[in-house]
């Protein structure tokens, strides 16, 4: 027998004790059971999401770059939607095309391929944790999953230690009674008014535009915005009018989606991890601090973790809560590069222009851009994004770099 099968629980009667209990079936959760699936397929694994299906309702996507082999392995069994040739950007002054890959996963896409990839027992939908231990979870109807490691990847919360501003979106899926005519995603349509929702005061926005068939588009206005509130009907009555700027009427809705996703600019990160750390559990997603701070990516960083933790699998629940404690601290630090733009978008650059911000960074080396979507900007591309016609003032780009923000408060929507 292995020494991970399942074993019976002492103090549960028949009550399974399962190798792995994941909380939380998003997009980190989900890759982490399937990565340990991939590589240990005689582990017993639960994934609890208290939603009725994993991944919620949201479409992440990435840039071809983004990703090792072994990243790229581990997600080419989802239904995705690809662009080979490459994306769009459009800016007051200029538009561009750039030859990088591009790939958006759906969540119902998601749920259907981790559906059919673990294991009968896995999932346990509709399911709230209501207290999480080194040694199981307790759920809200009463009962308890036992296991031996226990891995935390609910959604990111609020705290007084962490510091910065806030990406505002709300997207919508169509199929037009016309075809769009579009061949390439628009990833930053930034030729629209900078302004907040109601016109009041400016803001850093664009457009996200995907092409998911000839009739099918899915457009999304997002914002970069010093409060976290988020108003459905002001952005819905935005996308009315781009499309109907761009031909598009008739435009049946077929799906939405929206967020609010933090933009760090600094903070205390031991004091936020000795604020959600549950001893001997470990956490992983954008809870555990591994999100992009500038643009709040979390592709990347969730397919690095999930492979790490499948590599690890044997280790017992608190050293793996250590090990990913120490990730976590390690990316906090080789990010601190783009906190500090970060600061410099929300600091120095006065809201209705932030826009130029994005826009002279758009017009550097392609190679450069995609490094810094990954995390991964080398010492020069760092001073080249900073070396030249600077978009801010030098001395508010002076003031901005000992400014760490306002601390992050809940959003709210309307």
């Amino acid at each position: 027998m292995s020494d991970h099968a399942p074993i019976q629980s002492a103090n549960a009667g028949s009550q399974t004790t399962y190798d792995v209990a994941i909380v939380g079936g998003g997009l980190s959760g989900g890759l982490i059971a399937l990565a340990l699936h991939q590589a240990r397929p005689e582990f017993r694994i639960a994934l609890i999401e208290a939603g009725k299906t994993l991944g919620g309702n949201h479409r992440w996507s990435w840039f071809s770059s983004d990703l090792s082999e072994e990243g790229h392995a581990l997600l080419s069994s989802f239904r995705k939607d690809r662009w080979e040739d490459g994306y769009d950007v459009r800016f007051p002054k200029y538009q561009r095309k750039l030859a990088t890959g591009y790939n958006s996963l759906s969540s119902v896409n998601f749920h259907e391929r981790l559906t059919r990839a673990l294991p009968q027992g896995t999932l346990h939908l509709g399911r709230r944790a209501s207290g999480i231990d080194a040694r199981g979870v307790d759920l809200d109807d009463g009962s308890r999953i036992n296991a031996r490691s226990v891995i935390d990847c609910r959604t990111f919360t609020s705290s007084k230690h962490l510091n910065g501003g806030w990406q505002v979106f709300l997207g919508r899926h169509m199929t037009l009674e016309k075809a769009h005519g579009i061949a390439r995603p628009v990833i930053m349509d930034a030729s629209v008014d900078q302004v907040a929702p109601h016109g009041n005061g400016g803001a850093y926005r664009f457009v996200y535009v995907l092409p998911l068939g000839a009739h099918d588009v899915f457009v999304e206005d997002t914002y970069y915005a010093d409060d976290p509130d988020l108003d459905r009907s002001a952005l819905s009555a935005r996308i009315d009018q781009y499309c109907h700027q761009s031909g598009w009427k008739d435009g049946t809705p077929m799906g939405h989606e929206s967020g609010v996703l933090p933009v760090l600019t600094g903070g205390d990160f031991s004091a936020y991890q000795d604020e959600v750390r549950i001893e001997g559990v470990t956490i992983a997603g954008a809870r555990g601090g591994f999100t992009h701070p500038l643009t709040s990516y979390t592709i990347p960083m969730a397919v690095e973790n999930a492979l790490a933790i499948a590599q690890e699998a044997d280790l017992p629940g608190p050293q793996l809560a250590a090990m990913m404690e120490v990730r976590a601290r390690t990316h906090w630090r080789k990010t601190g590069y783009y906190r500090l733009l970060a600061r410099f978008l929300f600091f120095a650059a006065k809201p209705e222009k932030r826009v130029n911000v994005f826009q002279r960074f758009y017009s550097l080396r392609e190679g450069l851009i995609e490094r810094f979507y990954t995390g991964k900007s080398t010492g020069f591309d760092r001073v080249r994004v900073l070396w030249g016609n600077p978009p801010v003032s030098i001395p508010r780009a002076i003031a901005a770099m000992f400014k760490r923000g306002k601390p992050l408060k809940p959003e709210k929507t309307v």
